[in-house]
Order: C-alpha cells, then structure tokens, then sequence
C-alpha cells in the first residue's frame, strides 16, 4: 500500500526586535524530514513542549517550575483560584497554569502535568490524591419562589429544572435520594458548566442542582436560596490525577502536599 509518510517543514522561529515571534517555514527537500504519518501528533507534541518549557524560561520561571494543570472550569474559578495567592505566597518559584477540562482524556495529548477533576476515581496508568466529595443542593432565585421560603412535594413537578448536560441523571439522583419520583426529572435546558446553571438559576430560569460550597457567595449575598433542606452526596469526588511517572516530580509534589492541605481546611 501506499507509504503513510508526511513531509515536515522545519520551522525557524525568530524574534524581531520589537519582539514579536515570527514563524517561516523552509521547505527545499534539504530541511525536510519525513515522519510516518501515525507519529505526526507525537511530533506536535513535543514541539509543544519545547515551546511551553521556552515561555517558562523566558517568564524567569525557570528555578522552580511550571504545572500545567487541566481544572474543572467552575471548581477552578469558585474554589481553586481564591486559594491560589496562598500558594503563589509560599512559593513564588512555581508558576501554575490553567487549562478547561471537563472530561477525562489522555495526558500523552494533553501537554498537562495533572488535572483536578470531579470523577468516581482515577484514570489507567495515573495516580490520585482524594480532595472533597460533592455535596448538592438545589437553589434558584427568591424571585422564583414568590414569597415562599422552599418548595413542597407538589411543587416539583411544576418548576423548571435546570439540567447540566454532562450528568442527565443529577436530578433523578437527588430525588431518589429524598424518597421521591419526580415526573419530567430529566427534562429541562441543559447547561454543561455549573457555572452556567449558578447563572441560569440567578436569573429565574429555573432550580439548579449545584454543589454547596460552589454556590456560597450567591447564598450569602441573597441573589440564591436553597428550595429544599437537602444535600445529596454524589458519587463523583474531586481529585488531583496525574500521570504515574510525574509522581517524583519535585514541582508537583509541593503543589500536591498544598492542594490537599487546602482541601482539609
């Protein structure tokens, strides 16, 4: 059959003197490699970590090391990100960038170093530090409830429920775990992010199932109340994951030793 092989430019990359990166590709058969067409993204890979490893130098960040860390986007913004100035404090060496994952995928892709994501554990050929579990609650808008302190049995079925698209079965999971079957438990707009929900609730477009601790500042300032006195532990737990061969990876190890401090506090 015929040969599974590309042809790859190099690419030179310079700076001009204002600083700005240009990238020119010379392609006489003299700078060519040919590389078989299965080993292209094992290529880019690499070229990505060159590059990340380049800006990290290139930040002065060179001393203590660069994490790049996938986050649950919500988790991130409410939980970790309030936190990290402890870190950035107690070691101003280590620099932590974040990228949105909100599925599991494969590190040999990624470019990442690790992930905090919400799961019912780890993944092949990872390792796992436990965090928290996930505690939800249902909350909407005062407006929502006209004057009406929580909703009763009956109201269910009559209010719209926010669904996160991720999870169909969230809402049939929290009324299972009240007692109670719920006509249309799995119909309503459905939201990936629960960041989206938490807004989409604020709004009065219906009654999200949230975990707790994400939903705190809304709660305080009254812009959300909690319908029913019920919280349902799930089965999913947040963790930090990581491939197995970064476990000694001196960076990760403070950042891990940190995060799991700040998860018991």
């Amino acid at each position: 059959g015929a040969s599974r092989e590309v042809a790859v430019a190099r690419v030179d990359r310079n700076v001009t003197p204002e600083g700005s990166a240009e990238a020119s590709a010379v392609d006489d058969r003299r700078d060519r490699v040919v590389v078989p067409i299965e080993r292209v993204a094992v290529v880019h890979a690499c070229l990505d970590d060159v590059e990340r490893d380049t800006l990290a130098l290139m930040a002065g960040r060179g001393g203590g090391g660069t994490i790049e860390l996938g986050v649950v986007p919500t988790f991130a913004t409410r939980w970790l990100l309030p936190r990290l100035p402890d870190f950035v404090r107690e070691h101003p060496g280590i620099q932590i960038n974040l990228s949105a994952r909100t599925r599991p995928f494969l590190f040999e892709d990624s470019g990442l170093d690790a992930a905090i994501h919400a799961g019912s554990g780890g993944w092949p050929g990872t390792e796992s530090v436990f965090l928290m579990t996930e505690s939800l609650v249902a909350v909407a808008s005062p407006t929502l409830l006209g004057g009406r302190r929580s909703l009763a049995a009956a109201d269910w079925s009559r209010v719209t429920l926010l669904q996160q698209s991720t999870r169909p079965d969230a809402w049939r999971q929290w009324f299972a775990s009240r007692g109670m079957t719920v006509d249309g438990d799995m119909a309503g707009p459905r939201m990936e992010l629960f960041s989206m929900l938490t807004e989409a609730a604020i709004r009065g477009l219906g009654v999200a199932l949230v975990p707790r601790g994400l939903v705190d500042e809304e709660l305080s300032r009254g812009q959300l109340v909690i319908v029913a006195r019920h919280e349902f532990v799930s089965d999913r737990r947040y963790l930090l994951i990581y491939p197995e061969r970064k476990a000694d990876d001196a960076p990760l190890v403070i950042f891990r030793n940190w995060l799991a401090d700040a998860a018991r506090r």
